[in-house]
């Protein structure tokens, strides 16, 4: 595709990680009987069981609802029978754990031309199938009210997080699907579907001959890929507005929704980091075992294996399961160890935004990073470090401590609504302090949304 840079956003702020541990560019099937939903995965939903252990369930067939939205449906990804439901402190239920049956059975919900369905028919068939929950709103990001109607939906087709799954491979020759999900989306809105691509990359076909959206072009560091800078810079949030937004995969599977009838809970994950021996991606479905992921493929180090990106992910155990809005797992070393006179020594292998080690002399150099804080919690201190990797136009260091103190009105002025925990997570790359602020950013989101329901 050529690029025409006078249409392109140009986004300046921002930092690219380069690590160790990309997936080679190819996709394997993985075999796996294991899966999970996790409610715990869903911002704001508060989770009503319809099976119990030992239920035989097909793709498709429900799991568990929303208690205060229940025609909020979450389904099972695959053919099987309940393993296990997982409860946590105070009976919190984590996971509806299925053991496959290789069957591929699923309910059938119809197939449908989505352009001739009005928008009812096709919110209806989203939510009967469970493929709803893949459609977030933005303020607050959790999943779209589907009473609601946006002024405009997002899709990223690009992830500018280290180590990122690269959607144009993923998407490769799956143009048809990708049309139907557009055609399905239309049906949600009367503004613009906006699909968003890297102006430096070769896209894939699929994305450049989609019909019914528009196609607006990004340049730029991390966090260039983020859907909520990509909203800030086009069709920026005012108090009221609710933009819904989803990705690329999430897009092919309303489109076999609506293609076959079923749904197909296909998932290609990238398998990556440096303590992963052969990074690859892998063709899955969602929610699937991790340990069937990293099965005799990592390293012998200590490590974190976390279900995402590095600056955004979290932390799963080998007999967790991956989350179910991600598409990457990582593994990297854990820091738990202390350096002694760390900061006098030469540095040629530490990463860093500011010039204090040589290694900024090698801008092409990836990284063998660990988990290590290289340093302990303090008090927030004002250097304008922040402003160096944060996109908006807003004051993140003052949003922050509105949300501290709980200032609603202050938190509104300054922004909130524009913003999401991943928009903080290059300022908690670079913080001094070593603050968790994506952990205060999803407070004061929460509160908010408390306030303004």
């Amino acid at each position: 595709m050529k690029v025409d840079m006078s249409t392109v956003t140009k986004i300046k702020k921002g930092l690219n990680i380069n690590m160790i541990g990309e997936a080679e560019k190819t996709i394997k099937d993985l075999v796996t009987d294991q899966f999970a939903i996790k409610p715990t995965d869903f911002i704001g939903v508060f989770p009503k069981l319809k099976v119990n252990e030992g239920d035989t369930v097909k793709a498709g067939s429900p799991l568990f609802i929303d208690k205060y939205r229940d025609n909020i449906v979450f389904t099972s990804p695959v053919s099987g029978k309940v393993k296990e439901i997982k409860r946590g402190p105070k009976r919190i239920l984590l996971e509806v754990k299925i053991e496959a049956d290789g069957k591929n059975e699923a309910i059938d919900f119809k197939a449908e031309n989505p352009a001739k369905l009005n928008r009812e028919e096709v919110i209806k068939k989203l939510l009967d199938s469970g493929v709803w929950p893949m459609i977030r709103q933005r303020p607050y990001s959790v999943i779209a009210n589907p009473n609601d109607k946006p002024k405009s939906i997002f899709i990223s087709t690009f992830d500018t997080a280290p180590l990122a799954p690269d959607n144009d491979l993923i998407v490769h020759g799956n143009g048809e699907a990708f049309q139907a999900g557009i055609d399905a989306l239309s049906k949600l809105t009367d503004g613009k579907i906006h699909l968003n691509v890297d102006a430096n990359a070769t896209h894939s076909k699929v994305f450049t001959n989609s019909k019914g959206v528009q196609i607006n072009q990004f340049a730029g560091p991390h966090p260039a890929g983020n859907v909520g800078v990509q909203i800030n810079k086009i069709d920026p949030i005012n108090k009221g507005d609710v933009v819904w937004y989803c990705y690329p995969q999430d897009v092919l599977a309303i489109g076999r929704l609506f293609l076959t009838g079923k749904f197909d809970a296909t998932r290609v994950v990238a398998i990556t980091g440096s303590e992963i021996k052969k990074p690859a991606y892998v063709k899955t479905k969602i929610g699937a075992a991790v340990e069937a992921l990293v099965k005799d493929n990592t390293t012998d180090v200590f490590k974190r294996l976390i279900s995402g990106n590095v600056l955004t992910g979290t932390k799963v155990e080998l007999d967790g399961y991956l989350s179910f809005y991600h598409t990457q797992l990582t593994a990297i070393p854990e820091g738990n160890y202390h350096e002694m006179f760390g900061w006098a020594l030469p540095g040629f292998d530490k990463f860093s935004l500011s010039r204090s080690f040589p290694s900024f002399l090698f801008k092409n150099k990836k990284y063998k990073l660990d988990t290590n804080y290289h340093g302990g919690e303090r008090a927030l201190v004002m250097t304008g470090i922040y402003e160096k990797v944060f996109p908006f136009d807003i004051y993140p260091m003052q949003l922050l401590k509105a949300i501290i103190v709980e200032d609603i009105d202050l938190m509104e002025n300054l922004g909130i609504y524009e913003v999401d925990e991943e928009d903080f997570a290059l300022c908690e790359v670079v913080d001094t302090s070593k603050t968790n602020m994506q952990v205060i950013v999803r407070k004061g989101l929460d509160l908010m949304r408390k306030e303004m329901s």
